[in-house]
This record gives C-alpha cells, sequence and structure tokens, in this order.
C-alpha cells in the first residue's frame, strides 16, 4: 500500500513524505522560477570579487577574467542545495575569438568529484547563457555553517584532452537564509591550485592537487551519506525500507569513482527472507536507487531487531569494497534511533531521513 504524507510532530530531524516528481528529479535540471534577492551593496559574503551594482574593485579590473550571474538556495526542508548558473560576461579565454564554455561546481572541503556538478557546454560565444540548476542533495544546515562553494569556468576545447579553467570563484555558504534565494554576480579569478601533502596521497581516486586553504576532510563524513525512508505498513504487516540515494560517496577506484550499491540485513534473522541489496551504479559518486524491499514482522517483533544498512563498490573478480555503512535500532542513537521510533510507532506513515555512513561496517549485536 502507498504509505502517506508526513509525520508530525518534532522540528528536529526532519521527517517528511518525498515528492514523487521530487524523487525522480536529476541532479541537473532547467532553473526554477525564483525571485532571488540580490546581493546586498557591500556584502560579498566573504567571496572575492564584486555585486550586481556594485562598483567593480580594482582586483576585479587587474584580473580581467570576466563575471560569473548565479543564484543559491538552501532548500532546508529537503536538505538540497540549489544553484543555478545564469550567465557570464566578459569572458577572457587564452585565443582570440568565440569559446565554448561550461561551469563547474564543488563543495569544499571534501573530495573533488563526489561533490562535482557541472551545467552543458554552451558554444561560439563569450557571454553564455546556461539558465540550468545543479542539485547538491543531502545538503544540510551543517553543510550550510562550514562548506563553501567553489565554481569554476572552464573553456571545453575540442582539441585538448583537459578542459581550460578560465576563472573561479568561492561563496562560504555560512550565511545563506534557509528557503530563501539569494542573487549573486561576481567577478571570477585565477584559479588556485596547492599541491596535496604526501600524507594524503594514498587515497585511491584522489587528485594529486587540492584547493588552496582548503583541509581534506578527516571526519566520517567522508565516507558518504544515504537516505532512507521506513514505513509500517499495516495492510501488509511489516516494514517497508526504501533505499533512494547516496550523497559524496568515497571514491574507490582508481578513475576516482565507484560502482556503488547497497545491502540491508535485519538482524538476528528469524529465518524468513532478512537479506536483499540493490541494483549497482556505475561511475557514480552520487547515485539514484529508489528501490524498496520489504520485512513481514509485527511492530513489536521488529522494534527487537536491527537494520544493518552497507554501501558497497562493485568489483568484477575481485572482492567488493566497502564504503560505509549505518545501523537503524532501538540500540542507536541520535537521528537513527529517531528514524527507527518514529517509524515503529506510526503505521502507514513514509519517513525519509539523510544518515551519515561510518568508515567501519556495522556490527552485529547479540
Amino acid at each position: 500500500m502507498a504509505c502517506a504524507g508526513p509525520a508530525g510532530g518534532r522540528q528536529r530531524p526532519v521527517l517528511h513524505a518525498p515528492d514523487p516528481q521530487a524523487m525522480l528529479t536529476p541532479a541537473i535540471h532547467s532553473a526554477p522560477q525564483l525571485q532571488p534577492e540580490p546581493e546586498p551593496e557591500g556584502d560579498s559574503d566573504d567571496s572575492s570579487g564584486c555585486q550586481s551594482g556594485v562598483t567593480m574593485p580594482a582586483a576585479c579590473h587587474l584580473a580581467a577574467l570576466g563575471t560569473l550571474e548565479f543564484t543559491l538556495l538552501f532548500d532546508a526542508d529537503n536538505s538540497a542545495l540549489h544553484c543555478t548558473a545564469h550567465r557570464a560576461k566578459g569572458l577572457k579565454p587564452p585565443a582570440s575569438g568565440s569559446v565554448d564554455t561550461y561551469v563547474k561546481a564543488n563543495l569544499l572541503p571534501g573530495a573533488s568529484k563526489a561533490s562535482q556538478l557541472r551545467t552543458r557546454t554552451v558554444r561560439g560565444t563569450r557571454g553564455p547563457v546556461w539558465e540550468e540548476t545543479l542539485t547538491y542533495h543531502g545538503f544540510t544546515r551543517q553543510d550550510a555553517g562550514r562548506k563553501t562553494l567553489r565554481l569554476c569556468v572552464y573553456e571545453d576545447s575540442r582539441l585538448r584532452r583537459r578542459a581550460t579553467p578560465l576563472g573561479e570563484l568561492r561563496v562560504p555558504l555560512r550565511k545563506l537564509v534557509p528557503n530563501r534565494a539569494r542573487g549573486f554576480d561576481i567577478c571570477l579569478e585565477k584559479r588556485r591550485l596547492t599541491k596535496r601533502p604526501k600524507r594524503l596521497d594514498t587515497a585511491r581516486g584522489m587528485s594529486l592537487y587540492e584547493e588552496e586553504g582548503m583541509e581534506a576532510e578527516t571526519s566520517g563524513e567522508e565516507r558518504g551519506r544515504i537516505l532512507l525512508s521506513l514505513c509500517y505498513s499495516s495492510q501488509r504487516g511489516g516494514l517497508l525500507v526504501g533505499v533512494l540515494r547516496c550523497a559524496h560517496l568515497a571514491p574507490m577506484d582508481a578513475n576516482g569513482y565507484s560502482d556503488p550499491f547497497v545491502r540491508l540485513f535485519l538482524h538476528p534473522s528469524s529465518g524468513k527472507k532478512s537479506k536483499y541489496k540493490t541494483s549497482v551504479r556505475r561511475k557514480t559518486l552520487n547515485p539514484e536507487f529508489n528501490e524498496e524491499f520489504f520485512y513481514a514482522g509485527h511492530r513489536e517483533e521488529l522494534a527487537q531487531k536491527a537494520l544493518l544498512v552497507s554501501v558497497w563498490d562493485y568489483d568484477l573478480g575481485t572482492a567488493d569494497d566497502f564504503i560505509g555503512g549505518v545501523q537503524l535500532s532501538s540500540r542507536a542513537s541520535g537521528e537513527r534511533l529517531h528514524h527507527w521510533r518514529e517509524c515503529l510507532s506510526r503505521s502507514d506513515r513514509r519517513l525519509e531521513l539523510w544518515h551519515l555512513l561510518d568508515s567501519v561496517p556495522p556490527q552485529l549485536g547479540d
């Protein structure tokens, strides 16, 4: 049966029913119809550059790399950050004539490919118009308080293997007001790269260069996060577990990506179907699954069990690599415990929540 609307009650963490259309929306789509607030005069949000309607500082005149116009929206209700790239003006490619360009976005600090999104390429102009929205799923208030968004405009040359960076900008996200769009028009600067320290070169798939002034993440969050939905169905008499998507997964392959899939295990097993796994998503660190699995049992029985969720990198011919995991049970703590209890205390309510992945596999209890 379909599980209806969001559960009422507590404010943190937010548990809600998903929008069926939003679940199927790709990470790159046309720009939403928003009326962003213009960037206030004199407030650059600690990023270098200039804003629309503000006198261009000397640095912009000296760099002469052009400007990028974009809008940011932190959708706190759906844990998402939307970045709409509108247009660039006054780009200065190395060669004369027209240029083919695109915008690449990264969240810092973090593994570059795990948070890397890009627009389509606009060809034959120095004033490209993209009007595309790049979406980071699983973006929380904690992320907004400590993350920086880097946007870089690249020349997509057909004659060279690697794209040429034409300029970049960085915006600290701590001043974004949740659920309120904010517009920017900022000058591009020369891209900054520094050699990664040798102690960090051991991670597979990691670039030898890192963003200047940014420390590599050492917390468990570098493993990624997973969006799970739970619903106790009174009609079917059991628990529906939805594996919706993952975000910012750790790269496990030499190409800087992973081939992720998710395993589920309800412990202890009662002899019924207790193990499931999703299909494999190839070469991605932000996979969408949207797969649902069913565990039969009364709520009192399920309350004594633990749901072990683990994300793996599929390897043909060799053992799969563990990426990260999470355990939901009455013995868990924080949001994991809250998600589990809220689901089993309410029937026919589908509850969604993002969970950070641990770097060690979930442990089986007694």
